[in-house]
């Protein structure tokens, strides 16, 4: 092997590992965002039957990308990581072509939430890996490890163990940095704001009119000069032309009493201090109703602080009223407290509509 072909290899496969080594760790931080977008992929082709084991994907796939990363690094078992990664690039390069060509997916999830890529961005990423990998599968005969069995085997066993309790780590104390917009300083109404500078979305009106047994279209620009009764009115929609930009980071954000009356505006544009604990369901109520939970209760209670339950479990909302005399309970979608806490439940400390503070069930002892 020439000098310039080793040098190009190795070139290659620094670019190639680190990619990965990149894509797992961004995605370890946050397992439950990449579980959530494996879903709506799911759902896209009614594979509902998978939801339940998505966040085992997450978890596996999370793992194998920093692994793969650094065992091409170190050029180790290229016989076997080249075939791993021929396929994975494959099966990525699908679904980013399939969120692209579809437009059924806003965003693949290849990095996460703290660098999102548009589905074109994501394919083009993805083809230029594919090109990559496909040259170290061809060579991959002549690519040799740089280190020793024993020293590979236990470096690629620390990043599983490391890799491993990170993602143990951010479920259970909440990412080590959030990228959402929901995080630690960030304001709920300005979030609800469109970008700076956004395009809107280009829409025009089509009428429809039947004549002489013909339905025709026209465009408001373009209605015919002997519009009269000779033509049926059928019907008018709105066509897409361009797709734009306004959709704000926050676009859903609404909290409803249980008797269903919105108090959103009331508490966001309020300047008092208030706290939301997030409790998409029920199902970890024994683990966040503790000492800590009541200790704080107390507390705020008698400094005049609201505390309240924000839940998408309408259902068994009423067992918690019981059960806690004097708590408040707030109704929100299941998705946006899915993106708002990724813990459940996650304490939110509000001024307004300011988040002060934010921290997992797990912390509530920080509060005090």
């Amino acid at each position: 092997m020439t000098a310039y072909k080793k040098n190009t290899l190795l070139a290659i496969r620094w670019i190639v590992g680190l990619l990965f080594i990149f894509s797992g760790l961004i995605k370890a931080n946050d397992p439950l965002g990449l579980s959530y977008k494996m879903q709506e992929f799911f759902e896209a082709w009614n594979w509902y039957f998978f939801n339940d084991y998505t966040l085992a994907f997450s978890l596996i796939m999370n793992v194998f990308e920093v692994l793969a990363g650094v065992a091409v690094i170190i050029g180790w078992r290229m016989k076997l990581f080249s075939w791993l990664l021929l396929l994975l690039i494959v099966f990525f390069s699908f679904l980013t072509g399939y969120a692209l060509f579809s437009g059924k997916i806003k965003t693949c999830g290849c990095f996460g939430d703290c660098l999102p890529l548009s589905p074109a961005q994501s394919f083009t990423k993805d083809l230029i890996l594919f090109a990559l990998i496909l040259v170290l599968f061809i060579n991959r005969k002549a690519i040799y490890s740089s280190v020793r069995s024993i020293t590979a085997i236990t470096l690629l066993a620390l990043c599983v163990l490391s890799i491993s309790g990170l993602q143990a780590y951010v479920m259970k104390y909440l990412p080590v940095v959030d990228c959402l917009p929901y995080k630690k300083g960030n304001n709920i109404l300005k979030e609800m704001q469109p970008p700076p500078n956004a395009i809107q979305d280009s829409v025009v009106m089509i009428f429809k009119y039947r004549k002489n047994g013909k339905v025709l279209e026209y465009t408001m620009e373009n209605l015919p000069a002997d519009l009269d009764s000779s033509y049926e009115f059928i019907d008018r929609t709105d066509k897409l032309v361009r797709k734009g930009n306004a959709t704000p980071p926050i676009a859903d954000f609404a909290l409803f009493t249980l008797n269903e009356t919105d108090t959103t505006d009331t508490l966001l544009h309020s300047n008092n201090e208030y706290v939301m604990l997030f409790a998409k369901d029920f199902s970890t109520f024994n683990k966040w109703y503790n000492d800590d939970f009541k200790s704080i209760f107390r507390e705020l209670q008698q400094k005049n602080i609201p505390l309240f339950i924000v839940t998408a479990d309408k259902q068994n909302a009423e067992k918690v009223l019981n059960a806690i005399p004097g708590i408040q309970i707030l109704l929100c979608d299941a998705t946006v407290i899915k993106t708002a806490a990724r813990v459940n439940a996650t304490y939110f400390v509000m001024n307004g509509a300011n988040i002060i503070s934010k921290f997992s069930y797990v912390d509530a002892y920080k509060f005090l």
